[in-house]
């Protein structure tokens, strides 16, 4: 189309981020260790919990257990207690200590069988619920399922019901809970458009939102987690008529 770049055009995207804080000596440190990351993290006065989940999330288990070994040696205290502890509790915090038991497992093949069983059940803790589901049906499955199994649990209730999860978890009544997991279930199964949304919402919530240096991190967050860049370009323009250089500068 007329004035559009290319999408080949933002291949050196990710570069053109690492290199705006690089300090002298070539070594790049404007990624910070998933670690850092989740201390930071916590010790906002207002925690920030998505931070969390998109390590959770976008992290295979064995690097879970890393970034734990690196928070212990780096800050001498233990990331689970940390996050446990958080005053006052908070629905994320709930979805993120199943999540870290999830990855404490050790999980076989992804089933669909189990991924049927899952599905059924989630839909049967929400219907009639006026809004609300039931939280411990949902905080069980994620302690025990694994992030693939877990997206074929929410692919199997599409193709069950006709309809996404989420579409259960935004009825007029729902919590905290709820607006919180359908969050997290975006960023494990749509990770393009949940980080294009993020994106969005810096550059048009305030000063403080909008943050160059934090929707830069955002970035490279997903580029962590394995999500093609391509793909949040695609998304910003065709939903918010936005160019990634707009959200990051």
């Amino acid at each position: 189309m007329l004035g559009e770049e290319p999408i080949s055009g933002f291949q050196n995207e990710g570069n053109m981020i690492s290199q705006r804080n690089e300090p002298e000596g070539g070594l790049d440190y404007s990624q910070p260790s998933d670690a850092v990351v989740v201390r930071k993290a916590l010790e906002q006065r207002d925690t920030d919990y998505q931070a969390v989940v998109e390590i959770f999330v976008g992290r295979k288990s064995c690097q879970i257990l890393l970034m734990k070994q690196d928070y212990g040696a780096r800050f001498r205290r233990q990331m689970d207690q940390d996050i446990i502890n958080i005053e006052p509790p908070h629905p994320y915090q709930k979805i993120i200590v199943a999540l870290m038991a999830s990855h404490k497992a050790h999980h076989a093949d992804v089933s669909q069988h189990i991924a049927k069983c899952d599905a059924m059940r989630l839909y049967e803790s929400g219907v009639g619920k006026s809004g609300r589901i039931e939280e411990a049906v949902v905080l069980e499955i994620l302690s025990k399922r694994s992030i693939p199994q877990l997206k074929l649990t929410f692919s199997c209730y599409k193709h069950i019901y006709g309809h996404d999860y989420t579409k259960l978890l935004k009825k007029e009544n729902s919590g905290e809970f709820e607006d919180a997991f359908r969050s997290v279930i975006k960023c494990m199964c749509s990770p393009a458009k949940y980080y294009a949304k993020r994106l969005h919402s810096r550059r048009t919530k305030g000063s403080e939102s909008s943050d160059g240096g934090a929707s830069a991190a955002l970035v490279m967050a997903s580029r962590a987690a394995g999500v093609d860049l391509d793909e949040i370009v695609r998304v910003l323009r065709k939903k918010y008529g936005m160019e990634l250089r707009e959200a990051i500068n």
